[in-house]
């Protein structure tokens, strides 16, 4: 009963989007305006720079409560796996969030914040992953899906019982759902007309 408290907290949690919360502080609902998303990379579109800011802050943030204070909470099992169940349900909220007619984000943002809280260094390796695609290409997408393939293989590469331990376990099955969330960025990046931020393309500007 506890475990299932702390999963539905979880959920909760993660059906608070910052996009769409700082969005009616201008009376726009983000989902209605550049890619129809309600995650930090839109917000940045619609919102500007200053607000997507804060939409990443409070995704990531809510990650990292997620796997921190809610199985921290006194009551139900205290096991290897609760931190990764209320993973699960954070993002999960993020993505289908009962308060926004499930109709959320892709989950990227979220699963930066569990990250972090899971495995701080990790995060700082494969946060890495993304910056370098991210800067060499310019896609977004494409930077947050090579990030989630980078999870699995830190994973493997680094914690006892690799890809069979509990947190192996949840690195295939959240790159798998952040593959399927970004699946329009794949058909978009197959039929070579996915949205491309140029401005952070470091070595075109080196190149000029």
């Amino acid at each position: 009963m506890g475990l299932a408290v702390k999963l539905l907290l979880s959920y909760l949690l993660g059906s608070v989007l910052g996009s769409l919360l700082l969005g009616r502080l201008r009376g726009i609902d983000v989902r209605q305006h550049g890619s129809g998303n309600a995650g930090a990379t839109n917000a940045l579109r619609v919102l500007g720079r200053g607000m997507a800011a804060a939409v990443l802050a409070i995704d990531a943030g809510k990650g990292v409560a997620a796997v921190i204070l809610i199985p921290a909470l006194p009551f139900g099992p205290d096991t290897p796996w609760t931190p990764i169940l209320c993973a699960f349900g954070v993002v999960l909220g993020h993505v289908y969030p009962i308060f926004h007619g499930f109709r959320g984000g892709k989950g990227a943002a979220t699963l930066i914040g569990v990250v972090m809280g899971l495995m701080p260094v990790g995060a700082i390796s494969i946060f890495g992953v993304w910056v370098a695609v991210l800067v060499s290409t310019g896609y977004v997408g494409l930077s947050t899906l090579c990030a989630a393939v980078a999870a699995p293989l830190y994973v493997a590469w680094t914690q006892p019982g690799g890809l069979a331990s509990p947190m192996g376990g949840f690195a295939l099955i959240m790159a798998a759902f952040v593959f399927y969330t970004h699946r329009e960025n794949i058909r978009r990046l197959l039929a070579g007309n996915e949205n491309r931020f140029e401005r952070v393309m470091l070595w075109r500007r080196l190149s000029r």
